[in-house]
């Protein structure tokens, strides 16, 4: 099947870009559990936005909060800052065959990449350690506001008062060094 046109991109998903936001890319993909294809008969769209990625069941989801996406040859997953893994199913009859999925993979991959400005890992409780935390600033397309997370490796305790204190040095020496 052929990428859909810019006409084709549902209604529903164009009404709910912001100003000034266009898409990059679509495609047809399988319906969330319950539903079927649109009244008139269109299959479920996957549609990456220049600020979101458009999922079918109408969740967007803002680049900056993606994380570890990865592609199959039936589905996309990834997780979604604070909400959990989300799967979205690639291929199913109601696309009507195959899909070249690779624009919108690539679309997706430099999307995200595109956010993340320092991801810095930091050997925690000792500077040898194999275990640690990561350090991530990341910024929406065309903003200005740095959102810092911190991810905890396996084992961490998050009330460990030592980790706490590793985690502030940490983000101001890293701060410093970027000017972020």
């Amino acid at each position: 099947m052929a990428w859909f046109g810019r006409g084709d991109v549902p209604a529903q998903i164009r009404s709910r870009l912001e100003r000034g936001e266009r898409v990059l890319a679509h495609a047809p993909v399988a319906a969330p559990a319950g539903t079927g294809p649109s009244p008139e008969g269109r299959p479920s769209v996957l549609v990456a936005a220049t600020r979101s990625l458009y999922l079918p069941d109408g969740h967007a989801v803002r680049w900056q909060d993606i994380d570890q996406a990865k592609w199959g040859t039936e589905e996309l997953r990834f997780i979604e800052e604070g909400h959990g893994e989300r799967t979205v199913r690639l291929r199913t009859e109601l696309t009507g065959g195959v899909v070249d999925y690779r624009r919108m993979a690539e679309t997706v991959a430099e999307r995200v990449t595109s956010s993340i400005l320092v991801n810095r890992f930091v050997p925690f409780p000792s500077p040898g350690s194999t275990e640690g935390f990561r350090l991530v600033a990341r910024r929406a397309p065309l903003g200005s506001e740095i959102d810092w997370r911190v991810h905890l490796g396996e084992g961490l305790d998050p009330n460990d008062p030592r980790l706490s204190d590793a985690v502030s040095r940490a983000l101001a020496l890293i701060r410093e060094q970027m000017g972020v």
